[in-house]
């Protein structure tokens, strides 16, 4: 477990639904060139927060697993993108690089489950959580900043997960 500081935010979660609305809260805030690293075995709570992500961020669509199709889009109603990568079943970075990681993140924000799989591949900047089961309906999510863009969503994420200044 990291030491907590300025650019760490730990949550517990006791719901998928309360993992949801910390995804929304999160999501409302995404702007193209953002990257969000999901890292945490199955059944973490991964795609429950990425449910949240989309929904705050504005997407109708509905939001599931890209295990097998790698890539997921979910539009807004103005056609914005937002890229949701399953990097599990990928075997390096290459493929990660073949899929342009670049152009997704030009294009719109892009969330990645098992990013530590393609992490050669990845911009270095980026908001990552780490997330553990701790119980059927419980979960632990550590969220750490890398790079100033990332450091002022997690102080905002903050605030309005848990008010004040």
């Amino acid at each position: 477990m990291p030491i907590l500081n300025a650019n760490t935010l730990e949550f517990f979660s006791r719901s998928p639904e309360q993992t949801r609305r910390v995804g929304m809260r999160l999501g409302a805030m995404l702007q193209p060139g953002d990257l969000i690293c999901l890292s945490g075995e199955l059944g973490s709570g991964k795609t429950t927060l990425v449910q949240g992500i989309s929904r705050g961020w504005g997407s109708l669509d509905g939001v599931s697993s890209p295990t097998f199709i790698l890539v997921n889009i979910y539009r807004r109603p103005s056609g914005e993108r937002l890229y949701h990568m399953d990097a599990y079943r990928l075997r390096n970075a290459a493929e990660a690089e073949e899929l342009d990681v670049a152009l997704m993140l030009e294009n719109g924000p892009l969330v990645v489950e098992w990013p530590e799989r393609v992490r050669e591949a990845l911009p270095h900047e980026s908001l990552w959580v780490d997330l553990r089961w701790l119980a059927d309906e419980h979960r632990a999510m550590v969220f750490t900043a890398r790079g100033s863009r990332n450091q002022e969503l997690l102080a905002e994420l903050r605030r309005r997960i848990f008010g004040g200044l």
